[in-house]
């Protein structure tokens, strides 16, 4: 039921978390090609664990994806070497109650993206891991 194992709430199979996300990139590739659409302009958006593996994704190949939406993210994990994300534009919404991503897990987030260069817009939204409706009004906004 998710992306990647876990051992528990929180805390990732980093090794798991690097082979699907090689396998995700893999996959993004071959489809750009057999089906013809512009891979410099491939975006992802995930929630919760869907936001974990596409953050994964922007660090680790980073040349896969122009930006992303992440909806209720957290670190799933610390690169190896720093990516370059110039460029891209990556919007972080999080619960202000949220039971399972501490507020400090979101901010670190934020700030790995920043460093590698992405431009990064962090909301926060009243409420905790469920998904609301101006979650997705944040997330129309900035797509449009």
């Amino acid at each position: 039921p998710r992306f990647f194992r876990r051992f528990a709430e929180g805390v990732f199979d980093v090794e798991d978390i690097k082979a699907r996300s090689a396998e995700l990139a893999d996959f993004i590739g071959k489809a750009t090609q057999e089906y013809g659409f512009d891979a410099n302009n491939v975006w992802a958006l995930g929630y919760s664990n869907g936001a974990n593996i596409a953050a994964a994704l922007l660090l680790l190949h980073p040349e896969v994806l122009a930006g992303a939406v992440l909806l209720r993210a957290m670190v799933p994990l610390l690169p190896e070497k720093t990516p370059d994300l110039t460029g891209a534009r990556v919007l972080i919404c999080e619960g202000t109650h949220d039971p399972i991503i501490p507020p400090e897990s979101a901010e670190q987030l934020a700030e790995l993206l920043q460093t590698c260069g992405a431009e990064v817009d962090l909301i926060w939204q009243a409420g905790g891991h469920g998904l609301t409706a101006n979650d997705i009004a944040a997330a129309r906004d900035f797509l449009n």
